[in-house]
């Protein structure tokens, strides 16, 4: 069975499918997925190993310049792939206008997605040929693995959703002369940062257990920001500019993770590692980290600004402990 899986962003939702191709892979061992995502997290379906092919998209960089002649020649090179094979099933996971009419409903094969009353816009269930109803109190990995077993016909398995991508960063070896911990301190929206003085409290507070800390940034603000962070320790690294392959294969081998809200955040919990999550103002019911070892300190105040150091000190003691 060839199925076409359409997920194209964010980061946390592209790892959230994962668990499901591995519930698909387990019920049905001659599955093969290709999947279409945006070309930012084009790499992160290829970790899987029921992926055979990766059809990247770039809407999000496409709509800037829609009609320009290189954007629409590139967009008819999408299209082409996208219908150069015929699927068994079409999974739209993304739930969303752009997705389902753009995508879902040029490729060919017999499409799936959620009904009006699952779906995040309602509209997008209008392209699908089998709609199915999975709850929206669900945390959103369950979400995509009802999706799937309903789509593909298996039942759902009663376990725990394992992303099955830990294997793929394991088997690549590192040397590293001292344990470490890796601190996510960057996110896009301010009210999900912690502040830098608390930060730079912690990592104090790390100092006399040994242990480096590694600071990766993607953009030259959150560089900058590291910078501030690390200025005057000399067990913090700010690492240099990585893909994201190469910052999975940091967080891999970390002993644990202390993370804001942030995409990076969820790539920590697919591959399994210890992991301190910070919430302010989100609710982690539904969207927070998924899968083994992962923790969460949330705001009484809802604020940021109030979880305090030695609070996740105290936390990350326990973490490494265990």
């Amino acid at each position: 069975m060839h199925v076409l899986v359409v997920k194209t962003s964010s980061m946390g939702d592209v790892l959230h499918t994962l668990p499901a191709l591995t519930d698909a892979a387990n019920n049905l061992p001659e599955i093969t997925f290709d999947w279409v995502v945006e070309e930012n997290f084009a790499q992160i379906p290829d970790w899987h190993f029921a992926v055979k092919k990766v059809i990247p998209v770039a809407i999000r960089r496409w709509r800037k310049n829609w009609f320009a002649a290189k954007v629409k020649e590139e967009r008819r090179q999408f299209i082409q792939e996208l219908q150069s094979t015929h699927y068994d099933a079409v999974i739209d996971a993304q739930g969303l206008i752009k997705s389902a009419f753009f995508i879902t409903r040029k490729a060919r094969g017999i499409k799936h997605g959620l009904d009006c009353k699952s779906v995040r816009e309602p509209i997008a269930s209008w392209f699908y040929d089998v709609k199915h109803h999975v709850a929206k109190e669900l945390h959103a990995v369950e979400r995509v693995r009802l999706l799937f077993a309903q789509s593909l016909n298996y039942p759902l398995p009663q376990n725990q959703g394992d992303y099955a991508i830990a294997r793929h960063f394991f088997s690549q070896s590192t040397v590293e002369d001292a344990p470490y911990l890796t601190f996510l301190h960057a996110t896009t929206r301010d009210e999900k940062h912690w502040t830098e003085s608390s930060w730079r409290e912690l990592i104090a507070l790390i100092e006399p257990l040994g242990y480096k800390v590694k600071l990766p940034w993607g953009a030259p603000h959150e560089y900058e920001r590291a910078e501030r962070l690390a200025k005057g320790f000399k067990h913090v690294e700010v690492l240099p500019k990585l893909s994201l392959s190469e910052v999975a294969a940091i967080l891999a081998k970390s002993s644990a993770v202390v993370s804001v809200d942030t995409g990076l955040s969820h790539l920590a919990a697919a591959l399994d590692r210890p992991n301190i999550t910070l919430f302010g103002k989100t609710d982690p019911k539904l969207i927070g980290g998924y899968g083994n070892n992962q923790h969460t300190i949330i705001s009484p105040e809802r604020s940021m600004a109030t979880i305090t150091p030695k609070e996740v000190y105290q936390k990350l003691l326990t973490v490494i402990k265990d």
